[in-house]
């Protein structure tokens, strides 16, 4: 099997005179999570779709698993799972139902089909809501019942279009930790999300789209990297030697502003060491300093930089 399990180039996708996407192209290995960030109507569940073998390119090519999505679309989908926006498990039936019916429906027999549906009950940990209709079920546990129904096949490749939405900040932890625990087992991931603290936890790499264009790539330290907003705050112990303190750090060679509260100075610092600068600095000055923190920059940064047009990787 191919170690470049997701292989797009050049993608576009035309609705009429409406442009879904335009020339994107993105590379996954076997065992890696892509996160795919962008607004809604960026463009990311088109590209899903395309490569779920849902919808054909209009022009562009694709590959999942190293089959052709569009000439070998068959082969994609046996080893694929797709979980979309809205859990599309069936209310009517228990937990066990449902994995049993797409169990029976991609061939198993129906003890084969009972066992792995047991098997996933009890690693998304709904073993004991296994015999309750899922309309009985939260929020949270609909949303693990779907993704496991997308694994009854023991899919090579998961697509996940924004899996978390709507759920709680625990519900959200747990599905993480599943994702985890797939991906470390050789499982690669494609995931949609507008939840940026997701893309940094869970992502190997990240790709941005914006109006159907790729406007960012690379990791989240990558495109932390290129904004740059890394800043040592500090609050005086004394707040009205704030402007020698200002004074101090200038002469270190920094450009400190002053904060909002009282005593309170920023100073942006191009790498992490530079924190013993500033320290020193103000040591050297006899200012002492009753709070001191190094903050590094964020994806939410990287969303402000791109929104503003700075450049960043692609």
């Amino acid at each position: 099997m191919t170690n470049t399990m997701i292989e797009a180039s050049n993608l576009t996708k035309t609705f009429d005179d409406v442009h879904a996407l335009r020339d994107v192209s993105l590379s996954v290995g076997k065992g890696q999570v892509a996160g795919l960030l962008g607004h809604n109507g960026a463009g990311k569940t088109t590209l899903v779709n395309i490569l779920s073998t849902m919808l054909p390119p209009t022009s562009g090519t694709a590959t999942v698993a190293g089959f052709d999505v569009v000439s070998q679309g068959h082969e994609v989908r046996r080893r694929i799972g797709l979980t979309g926006q809205f859990a599309s498990v069936d209310e009517q039936l228990s937990g066990t139902d449902n994995l049993v019916l797409i169990a029976r429906l991609l061939g198993a027999s129906k003890p084969a089909a009972k066992r792995r549906a047991g098997e996933l009950l009890d690693v998304f940990d709904l073993a004991e809501a296994a015999g309750r209709s899922a309309k009985t079920y939260s929020g949270g546990m609909r949303r693990r019942l779907d993704l496991a129904a997308s694994l009854v096949g023991q899919p090579d490749v998961i697509f996940l279009d924004e899996p978390t939405t709507g759920l709680d900040p625990v519900s959200r932890l747990g599905l993480w930790e599943v994702i985890e625990q797939l991906v470390g087992e050789g499982t690669t991931v494609l995931l949609t999300t507008q939840y940026l603290d997701e893309a940094d936890r869970l992502a190997d790499s990240i790709t941005v789209l914006a109006e159907g264009e790729v406007v960012a790539s690379g990791t989240a330290a990558e495109l932390k990297a290129d904004v740059g907003q890394r800043a040592v705050h500090l609050t005086l112990t004394q707040p009205t030697h704030r402007p020698e303190a200002t004074r101090a750090l200038r002469a270190a060679g920094l450009q400190p502003a002053h904060g909002g509260a009282a005593g309170a100075i920023t100073t942006p610092v191009g790498v992490s060491t530079d924190l013993a600068v500033v320290v020193r600095a103000l040591d050297e000055a006899a200012i002492e300093v009753a709070e001191i923190a190094l903050t590094e920059p964020t994806l939410d940064d990287v969303y402000l930089a791109l929104a503003k047009g700075t450049p960043t990787a692609a």
